[in-house]
């Protein structure tokens, strides 16, 4: 099993090319090729990284270098990203670095997080717990002209026991 840890300045080239590679691997299960060549184009490169950025917390799991990376913005109760390489998917990566993220989470006491899920990722993240809430849209330039990319914002309720999530629906986002 991979090693999870707080991410260093080091690790965004990694992070950076697993990123990438995640998206043009899983996106096709839910985007066309124009939605996932937007979604995998990152002009910032590396500076899309907050690592060490106050207000930001990131983790990578490693195992012969980089093989997944998780971002969580505590101030706006919110996890940004969780992405494994392909090569290291399906192997509980992805579950011990959001696990970690909601430790963390935790530990500065937040009750829930809400995230942005990619139509590829929604069942992931219902097995962790997250229920949808809402459809949005992530807008994106490609080639000159903007790509639209539905998403599904999904919560979680921290606390053992709460159903915060009672009476909100989440068949109707499929």
């Amino acid at each position: 099993m991979a090693e999870i840890r707080e991410a260093t300045r080091d690790d965004a080239s990694e992070i950076l090319r697993l990123h990438i590679a995640s998206i043009r691997a899983f996106g096709p299960d839910a985007y066309d090729e124009t939605q996932v060549e937007a979604w995998a184009e990152k002009d910032d490169g590396t500076r899309g990284y907050p690592i060490d950025t106050p207000g930001h917390y990131l983790v990578v799991a490693v195992n012969d270098g980089v093989v997944g990376y998780g971002h969580l913005v505590p101030e706006n109760d919110e996890v940004r990203a969780v992405y494994v390489h392909p090569d290291a998917a399906r192997n509980g990566i992805g579950s011990a670095i959001l696990g970690r993220l909601e430790e963390y989470a935790r530990g500065v006491g937040l009750t829930r997080l809400e995230l942005w899920a990619s139509r590829n990722a929604v069942g992931f993240y219902e097995r962790m717990g997250y229920r949808p809430t809402a459809e949005e849209t992530v807008e994106k330039e490609h080639d000159g002209r903007e790509v639209s990319i539905p998403v599904l914002v999904m919560r979680k309720s921290l606390n053992d026991g709460d159903s915060m999530l009672d009476g909100m629906p989440d068949e109707s986002y499929r």
